[in-house]
């Protein structure tokens, strides 16, 4: 049976304990497979992170299913049920770290390509994989360096599915057909230090930046669109003083960051930060560091094709959601014009007790192999 497969190969994957960047051998494994049915195996390895691009064919449409073999750090062991990295099941369900993020996709992936080639061993258009062990770390030393590889050789995708857990209580209730920009910044304001009780000696730094971040915090960016939500801004630190009562702090530094729609640009969000910051005629310096581009699939052949399979597999049509934080997707959009994102359901994702029905396994796999039909003529 092919959940059987899937379950196995999930065990062994899980058993590696790739905690980022560490792969743990889990390409290795993957790469065997692969090879075993015709791709052709190449590690993009940079700094320690373990990179995969594994392709079958040389013509167009490429289909790519993209993902990554590293896991988050599973915490105290004794306040799991069981070893994290011993793949447990219980009541219908599959316990340890990766299960959900993202290892059962991982493995419905392979059987999924595996059971395409049995049926149509010689497929027109080309598939591939591109796998990871830095998602869930830094992300500077996966992805990111494949697909740089990738376009130096000019190569692109038609078309990528990327394996993220995004069902939220169902498997195959949500397509994720794009994702927002993360743009961050550092704030410091510079003010004058003194003693409390001669205010007109010193200058609050405090003072002087509570209304700026009033209204910056009021400021509605855009009105998003059919498919994101309105730009975000939220404060996630501010630290100044020296920690005395009668002391007038000399600086303050914020921390800020932006989720922004492809209604805003980063040019523009910008732009009228430091229009309000200079109107309030701060001493300021502020660094910016861009976490991530939006991107967005419209619907189209991808959207349609994973729609098509998740109806015939599960009997439910999924609802479009670019919500969420960040993906690897953002890098591979540079190179592809459909990027979607589609896994198994999200709500144990690192966490304690991280888990997947088993059942939804086979579905998964299903689901891969349905849109593979759909995408390759």
């Amino acid at each position: 049976m092919t959940c059987k497969r899937v379950l196995e190969l999930l065990q062994e994957l899980v058993a590696r304990r790739s905690v980022t960047p560490d792969d743990a051998g889990c390409l290795d494994l993957i790469g065997e497979r692969l090879a075993n049915i015709g791709f052709t195996l190449e590690r993009i390895d940079s700094n320690g992170v373990a990179n995969l691009w594994a392709r079958r064919g040389t013509t167009a449409p490429l289909v790519c299913l993209a993902g990554h073999s590293d896991v988050v750090p599973p915490g105290p062991a004794e306040r799991w049920q069981s070893d994290p990295f011993i793949a447990s099941i219980r009541e219908g369900l599959i316990y340890g770290r990766g299960t959900a993020d993202m290892k059962s996709s991982l493995a419905a992936f392979v059987v999924a390509v595996e059971d395409f080639i049995a049926r149509r061993p010689n497929h027109a258009g080309s598939l591939a994989l591109l796998l990871t062990s830095d998602e869930e770390g830094d992300a500077v030393d996966g992805t990111v360096r494949v697909i740089e590889k990738l376009k130096a050789r000019h190569e692109t995708i038609d078309f990528c599915i990327v394996g993220e857990p995004t069902a939220t209580q169902r498997l195959g209730d949500t397509i994720k057909n794009g994702r927002r920009g993360s743009l961050s910044a550092k704030l410091t304001v510079k003010g004058i230090q003194g003693h409390v009780a001669y205010p007109q000696l010193a200058r609050n730094p405090i003072h002087e930046v509570a209304p700026v971040l009033a209204e910056l915090a009021a400021v509605q960016w855009d009105e998003g669109n059919e498919y994101f939500p309105p730009t975000t801004f939220q404060i996630s630190n501010i630290h100044s003083g020296t920690g005395a009562t009668n002391v007038i702090p000399g600086e303050l530094e914020a921390l800020f960051n932006f989720r922004f729609a492809t209604t805003s640009t980063v040019e523009g969000l910008q732009l009228r930060v430091h229009q309000i910051l200079d109107r309030y005629n701060l001493d300021y310096e502020i660094r910016w560091t861009l976490g991530g581009m939006p991107f967005l699939t419209p619907r189209g052949k991808l959207v349609e094709a994973l729609t098509e399979a998740v109806s015939a597999v599960v009997g439910q049509v999924p609802e479009l959601s670019t919500s969420g934080g960040t993906s690897d997707g953002r890098f591979i959009a540079a190179i592809c014009p459909e990027v979607c994102e589609l896994g198994p359901v999200n709500a144990s994702i690192h966490k304690v007790d991280e888990c997947v029905a088993v059942a939804d396994l086979d579905l998964l796999a299903s689901i891969y192999r349905g849109a593979l039909e759909r995408l390759i003529p």
